[in-house]
């Protein structure tokens, strides 16, 4: 890849002046994709990026996003991209274990409804026909390995297919296949933004510090304990001040100690490492005119209470590609 923070493509500096000029002046101008990236907490950023392309005067016409990419892709769609930001800026641990609903192990950890029911207060539309802005989810047959661009149809269940991380959520059925998170053949989806009629794309890769080397992935055994998991596990337990049963103190010696990272770390670390190789190779063959790449190497991916630290990482890094371009979304 080229420059390993933020990046422009090839010619792009003139592209997207026009770009912006041309939304300002309502004529002219190319359409405008946007293709979002798979990164679980990374992909908070996406609301700093798109904060940043707006501030600009960059008009959004379509978007495509993948996984984490899809879920804030799709309320930004719908309009409703502000109010997320407020809703993940109060997030903390109880917030976080709210939005996970645990199922006996099958074919995932989680079920995924509680995330449904937490998009369903953001996004007015049943369907990703009725959007405002033409949207697309990417998903995976996880029995053909086949790609699969969700345009029409139940937007919950497009997002839901999109984020389903094999071994984290249960694959979601639908007419016939059996869909998971879409990271695994396009993490990226610049082709399904050129195909939604596209012919300028900014792009956002989440993970590239993974493949450049200069940041170790950080896991939960890197700050002891097992994880999100662990330090919940830890609340409860500190709620029992005058019951103490057998065995607890040993439990919460457990819990303290250095410990292997937990099964979700090491599903999501295994995931993005293999997905960050895709997408190195797949922007090689379709490159964006625009490749915004925050530096996000220092972010778990279940870092969901560092919002507004990882939302100001994707609009900084947004502006300085921007500035590189001669705009400035400061100034609107």
């Amino acid at each position: 890849m080229r420059d390993p923070e933020t990046e422009a493509g090839p010619a792009a500096g003139t592209n997207a002046m026009a770009v912006a000029q041309g939304a300002r002046l309502g004529a002219g101008r190319r359409r405008v994709g946007v293709a979002l990236g798979s990164g679980s907490a990374r992909g908070l950023a996406h609301i700093g990026v798109l904060r940043a392309l707006r501030d600009a005067g960059v008009q959004v016409d379509v978007v495509a996003g993948t996984s984490m990419g899809a879920f804030v892709g799709a309320i930004f769609a719908a309009g409703q991209l502000e109010r997320l930001e407020r809703d993940f800026l109060g997030f903390d641990w109880a917030s976080i274990a709210s939005l996970l609903d645990p199922v006996f192990p099958r074919s995932g950890l989680l079920d995924g409804v509680k995330i449904g029911d937490f998009m369903r207060t953001h996004v007015q539309q049943a369907n990703i026909e009725e959007l405002p802005i033409p949207f697309r989810a990417m998903a995976t047959d996880i029995a053909t390995g086949e790609e699969v661009v969700i345009g029409s149809g139940d937007l919950i269940a497009a997002v839901r297919a999109s984020i389903a991380v094999p071994g984290v959520f249960t694959p979601v059925r639908s007419n016939g296949r059996v869909l998971v998170d879409g990271g695994l053949v396009n993490p990226v989806p610049v082709s399904a933004a050129r195909a939604l009629g596209a012919d300028f794309v900014i792009a956002v890769d989440l993970n590239h510090d993974i493949v450049t080397g200069r940041q170790r992935l950080p896991l939960a055994s890197d700050h002891g304990g097992n994880g999100a998991i662990a330090h919940a596990l830890t609340q409860v337990l500190d709620g029992f001040e005058s019951f103490q049963p057998p065995g607890l103190a040993s439990l919460r010696e457990w819990l303290k100690r250095e410990r292997l990272p937990g099964i979700v770390d090491v599903l999501l670390a295994s995931m993005y490492i293999m997905q960050a190789r895709i997408t190195q190779a797949t922007l090689l063959q379709d490159q964006p005119e625009v490749l915004i790449q925050p530096p996000l190497g220092a972010v778990r991916f279940m870092d969901f209470r560092r919002t507004a630290e990882i939302v100001e990482i994707g609009y900084r890094s947004t502006v300085q590609v921007l500035e590189r371009l001669g705009l400035d979304a400061r100034s609107g």
